[in-house]
């Protein structure tokens, strides 16, 4: 937790798939303070001609290296979002080769009422993680 999907197009290789991924967790690990092992990571690849990346009228360029990643995760700080955005186009940018212009960054928040990890158990709820609280996380102040 965070789930981390990749939306990107067709046709990286697979060592320039897997510093992708690296360099995110990177940033997971040191904005959002996640564990080691905490890494759930899609990357889902596209013809050109099945999606459209636009710029919402901003003016922004886009490249054949552009990036949409949808993160879901528990409620964060608004500091921590922009924090996040920031050091992910720097990290990006420096170990990819990755223009911030190609980097856009969608978050879903929810619950932990919202997550299983596995053997039909709410985890966050049971307190089986390590640093989780049981409740829901429902206060927009909650750092975790």
């Amino acid at each position: 937790m965070p789930l981390l999907q990749f939306h990107v197009f067709a046709g990286r290789s697979d060592q320039e798939l897997a510093a992708l991924l690296d360099a995110a967790h990177r940033v997971v690990l040191d904005v959002l303070q996640a564990p080691e092992r905490d890494r759930y990571q899609i990357v889902h690849e596209y013809k050109p001609s099945h999606v459209r990346f636009e710029d919402t009228g901003l003016g922004i360029e886009r490249s054949e290296k552009f990036v949409l990643l949808q993160m879901t995760t528990r409620r964060r700080l608004t500091d921590e979002k922009t924090e996040f955005y920031r050091k992910l186009c720097a990290e990006l940018e420096q170990s990819c080769g990755i223009n911030p212009s190609d980097v856009m960054v969608s978050i879903v928040e929810n619950t932990d009422a919202d997550w299983s990890f596995g053997l039909g158990r709410p985890q966050f709820l049971t307190g089986e993680l390590q640093g989780a609280t049981q409740g829901d996380s429902a206060s927009p102040e909650r750092p975790t």
